[in-house]
C-alpha cells in the first residue's frame, strides 16, 4: 500500500513539474513584453532593421535567415512589415532586451563598438560607435519603456529616474 501511494505521489510530481516550469517561463517573459511598447517598436525600432548604412549590410540582410534573432522576411514588393509580421518580430526581439537595462540588453550592445560599451563580436559588423548614435538612442528609449507618443530623451548608458 505504501509503495502504491508513493508511486502515485511521484507520478503526480513528475506530471506537475513540466507544467510548473512552463508557467514560470511564461510568467518571466510576459512582464518584459508588457513593459515594452509595441507601437514604439513597430514605428521606430523596426525601421532601424531596414535602414541602409554606408559600409554595412542592412540588419534584415542577415536577420531574416540564419541567425538566432530571425526577423520575418518581407513580403514580395513590400518595404516594411505588415501588422502580423511586426508582432512576430516583436516576439523575436523582446528576449534580447532586459527592460530598463541598457548595458545588458543584447539588442543594444551587440552592434555597438566595444570602445563605446558594446560586446566584442557581431558578425554583421558594428553599426554604432557610441551610445550617442541616433539609432542607438531610439532603441535605448524603447528599452527604457518610452511610449510611441513620448518625446525621446538622450540616454547615456542608463535609463534615468523618470
Amino acid at each position: 500500500m505504501r509503495i502504491t501511494v508513493l508511486l502515485i505521489i511521484t507520478a503526480a510530481l513528475l506530471v506537475q513539474g513540466p507544467a510548473t516550469v512552463m508557467l514560470r517561463a511564461q510568467e518571466g517573459a510576459a512582464p518584459a513584453a508588457s513593459r515594452l511598447d509595441f507601437e514604439f517598436f513597430k514605428t521606430k525600432v523596426q525601421p532601424i532593421f531596414l535602414a541602409k548604412r554606408e559600409g554595412h549590410a542592412r540588419c534584415v540582410a542577415c536577420h531574416t535567415k540564419g541567425t538566432p534573432m530571425r526577423l520575418q522576411a518581407l513580403s514580395p514588393g513590400a518595404t516594411t512589415w505588415d501588422e502580423e509580421q511586426s508582432r512576430k518580430n516583436f516576439q523575436i526581439v523582446v528576449p534580447r532586451v532586459i527592460p530598463r537595462n541598457l548595458t545588458q540588453s543584447r539588442l543594444l550592445i551587440h552592434p555597438l563598438e566595444a570602445e563605446g560599451g558594446g560586446d566584442f563580436y557581431h558578425s554583421g559588423g558594428k553599426h554604432w560607435n557610441s551610445f550617442f548614435n541616433p539609432e542607438w538612442q531610439i532603441l535605448a528609449n524603447w528599452v527604457c519603456g518610452r511610449k510611441v507618443n513620448e518625446k525621446l530623451v538622450e540616454l547615456t548608458g542608463e535609463c534615468g529616474l523618470e
